[in-house]
């Protein structure tokens, strides 16, 4: 099966904390950008919750998601994703059927199963009455923006106002075949983490696909694919900007943590081991890097590979002028499909 010429186009923001700056730029930086890739034709701007992170700011998706709706005016915003084992689904429901209520047909609700942080701090979050079996937590959070309460959960019998008949689009989040599997069992839209488990993409697509069944929101199976993306006029200049994902990868797969990200000229300076240059060496080929020629090539065989309906970008580059000049490199590459409500 060919992969259509066009296709749509969405981006994946984290709010990256730079050294040198600050959390709070970090957030107005990702308000800045929305605008300007709605701009380009973009189709869905999301923000990842993580927690405990230092070089991410992007802690709190509803807060984020509400600001980046009011930024913009075509876009679909929203979650990618809410994890939803840190929150009662009482209250995912009544912050995203609020933020529906207020710009229908825009909201997506994207649902996780991770942590998003550390041991610790997960235990901090599900203090408050979150955790459980996943797929028990999305249909608890179906039933609230239904007319049945919280669906089967004979616990749940309070109405989540205003979530009723103000259901965001819903998504299953996930980087491996049970997710994938969970998502067409439920008949919903899949988005798959690329850039987090490349290894399990065209198992987990090709099984979404095969196993998916209809349901009243969603006919046919439908999905997306999260890669990390930086285009830059030369491969040289990609290479730099992309340096800082190198240690900031290195970090996380070490230490478990990580301080601000580093500059690309700070990264580049980054005193490596030889051991640690093969943990990135064999942690960064999944990343989409280089001038437009040799992105197109990857772009092409990924959603050749994969059969993705959709492409979203993660794109943590320091300059804001040349991440914004990534996002618009790669609508060069990739023709845009027409803007829709899907």
């Amino acid at each position: 099966m060919s992969h259509p010429a066009t296709i749509k186009l969405s981006v994946l923001d984290v709010a990256p904390v730079w050294n040198g700056s600050s959390q709070a730029q970090a957030l107005r930086d990702t308000l800045q950008l929305a605008p300007k890739v709605e701009g380009l034709g973009y189709h869905r701007y999301w923000v990842a919750e993580h927690h405990n992170t230092l070089s991410i700011a992007s802690s709190s998706p509803p807060v984020l998601v509400a600001e980046l709706a009011n930024a913009t005016s075509t876009l679909r915003v929203g979650s990618g994703g809410v994890l939803l084992p840190n929150h009662p689904p009482l209250v995912v429901a009544e912050q995203f059927g609020t933020l529906e209520a207020l710009h229908p047909a825009r909201i997506d609700l994207g649902l996780g199963r991770a942590s998003g942080t550390d041991p610790v701090t997960a235990m901090a979050l599900r203090r408050a009455g979150g955790g459980g079996d996943f797929r028990q937590q999305i249909a608890e959070l179906e039933g609230y923006f239904a007319d049945r309460g919280g669906g089967e959960d004979p616990r749940s019998g309070a109405v989540a106002v205003p979530a009723p008949g103000h259901r965001p689009g819903m998504w299953v989040l996930g980087s491996s075949p049970a997710s994938a599997r969970l998502a067409a069992e439920l008949g919903m839209p899949y988005a798959f983490a690329h850039h987090i488990a490349p290894q399990n993409a065209v198992q987990s697509l090709n099984l979404y696909r095969r196993e998916f069944r209809a349901s009243v929101h969603l006919e046919q199976p439908y999905s997306i694919i999260a890669s990390s993306v930086i285009v830059a006029d030369t491969g040289e200049r990609a290479r730099l900007l992309a340096g800082p994902l190198t240690v900031i990868g290195l970090q996380l797969r070490t230490t478990g943590t990580s301080g601000p990200m580093l500059g690309p000229e700070e990264a580049a300076a980054y005193p490596f081991t030889p051991l640690e240059r093969q943990i990135v060496g064999e942690g960064s080929g999944h990343h989409l890097v280089g001038d437009p020629e040799a992105v197109g090539r990857g772009v092409r065989d990924l959603l050749a590979a994969t059969r993705a309906d959709e492409l979203m970008a993660l794109t943590m580059v320091h300059d804001p002028a040349e991440r914004l000049r990534s996002y618009e490199l790669l609508t060069e590459i990739v023709p845009l499909a027409a803007p829709s409500l899907a």
